[in-house]
Order: C-alpha cells, then sequence, then structure tokens
C-alpha cells in the first residue's frame, strides 16, 4: 500500500517532473556546447579577479576558463543545485503540510497501513526525482567529452550524487517541518530559508574572512563549495550529506506520528 502512494505521488507530478529534466538537460547541453568558445578567454578569468566577491555570490571563483571552474560557475554551485532544491523543497512542503491542508492527508491515514510507512513512500518518491534530474545532468555532461570538456567521469558522477544528496537534505528537512506544523507555508519558508543562508554562507566564505568559520555549517560547502569536482567528493563529505539526510527523515517520521489530523 505503501509503495501505491509512492507511484501516485510520482504519477500525479509526472509533467513536472519531466519538464524539469528537460529543461536542466537542455541548460547543461548548452553550457556544454558553449565552453569551446570561452575556454580561452582571458577577459572572463578577469571577472573573478576584479569583482571577487560579487563573483563568488554567483558561485564564481578561480579560473572561469578551466573545464571544472566552467562547470561549477554555470551548473554545479548555482543553477543545478536550485532547480533540485525547487523540487525538493517544494515536494517537502507539499507531501504531508501540503496534503494536510488541502485535506486529502486524513483519507491517506486512514489506509491499513503506518504513518511511518506512508511518510518512507514520500520520502522515496522524493528521492526518485532527485535522482532522475541529477541523472540527466550527468549523462549531459559525461557526453561534454565531445566538447573539450575533459574530466574525470567518477569526478562528475560524485559531484552529481553530491548534489541529489543536498537536494534531499532540504527536501526531508522541509518535509519534517511540516509534518511538524502541518503548515505548508511555514514548511516551505523554513526550507528555503534555510537553504538559502547556507548557499550564502558558502559562496561568500572563500572571500569574506569573518564568514570562512561557518562553512562547515553549510550543507552547499560539503556538497559543492569545496572544490568537488576537481578533486572528487570525499567519503567524509558524503557521511556528512547522508547522516543530515537520515537525521532529517527520523525527525519526519517521528512528527509525522504526532501530527493531528483532525
Amino acid at each position: 500500500m505503501s509503495a501505491e502512494v509512492a507511484r501516485l505521488d510520482l504519477w500525479a507530478r509526472r509533467r513536472a517532473l519531466l519538464g524539469y529534466c528537460a529543461g536542466m538537460g537542455l541548460y547543461t547541453l548548452v553550457i556544454v556546447a558553449l565552453y569551446p568558445q570561452f575556454k580561452d578567454s582571458t577577459s572572463l578569468d578577469n571577472i573573478t579577479k576584479n569583482a571577487p566577491t560579487l563573483s563568488a555570490l554567483f558561485g564564481a571563483i578561480g579560473s572561469l576558463t578551466s573545464p571544472s571552474g566552467w562547470l561549477d560557475a554555470n551548473i554545479y554551485e548555482n543553477f543545478f543545485p536550485l532547480v533540485v532544491l525547487l523540487l525538493s523543497i517544494g515536494y517537502g512542503a507539499s507531501a504531508i503540510a501540503g496534503a494536510n491542508q488541502e485535506g486529502t492527508l486524513c483519507l491517506v491515514a486512514t489506509l491499513p497501513t503506518a504513518r511511518s510507512r506512508i511518510l518512507v513512500a514520500k520520502v522515496g518518491a522524493m528521492l526518485a526525482q532527485g535522482v532522475a534530474l541529477s541523472l540527466t545532468v550527468a549523462v549531459v555532461i559525461a557526453a561534454g567529452r565531445g566538447f573539450q570538456l575533459h574530466l574525470p567521469l567518477i569526478h562528475v558522477g560524485e559531484s552529481s550524487t553530491a548534489v541529489f544528496l543536498l537536494g534531499a537534505d532540504f527536501g526531508l528537512l522541509t518535509l519534517a517541518i511540516g509534518a511538524a506544523t502541518g503548515n505548508r507555508g511555514v514548511a516551505l519558508a523554513v526550507g528555503s530559508g534555510t537553504a538559502a543562508a547556507s548557499y550564502l554562507v558558502s559562496s561568500l566564505a572563500p572571500v569574506v574572512a569573518w564568514i570562512r568559520p561557518a562553512r562547515f555549517a553549510s550543507l552547499f560547502y560539503w556538497a559543492v563549495g569545496n572544490d568537488q569536482l576537481t578533486r572528487g567528493v570525499t567519503w567524509a563529505e558524503m557521511v556528512v550529506l547522508v547522516l543530515i539526510g537520515v537525521i532529517a527523515s527520523v525527525l519526519a517520521v517521528l512528527a509525522f506520528e504526532r501530527l493531528d489530523l483532525g
């Protein structure tokens, strides 16, 4: 029965998911195809040298003409995480809290299955959406070797997985807030606000000294803000991202068990 809940959620959001994947895939393809036109542009690198703080706000740090710098500045440190977060936080806010406010959650809760299994099914649906989006980006970038984007494929896979986990963490946090409050607006505000603060801390840490010590509290730092595309994602970074997701999932289950659906 819980598996049916997940399938219904995915079916209801199929058009949105296809739109996200198609849009992100097309955008990634354009960025990949444009790289040969900019890889020798010295003026492009001057942007980060002359305005480091402003560039950092958009995830552009260091060389923009290297394969990793180009992809970080145009995909991995901004647009890709943004789209993943829109998908996961939006779903996290609507899965429990949104359904509760619409009056449909109480109907689902009457099914002969435990609340914890219902929530786990919804978590599964959220993760499936993130996997589809991240896989789309990784496949398109892997094809970018034909456009002189020579990066270790293992690093592309690891970085795409890290972005997936980043989105899952914030989606699960939003889900937990929604399960605790039953209010979609509160869940959306907390989830998106926390994600925005995390992005700013990670982006500005390399160029603003007083922010730098706080970078370890930012999930963006553990996923994409520490040159992961160049050197790969470490086991420690993966463990942090997975552990936060597990904790958020447990809190969501506990909160949903206590949520008054009357």
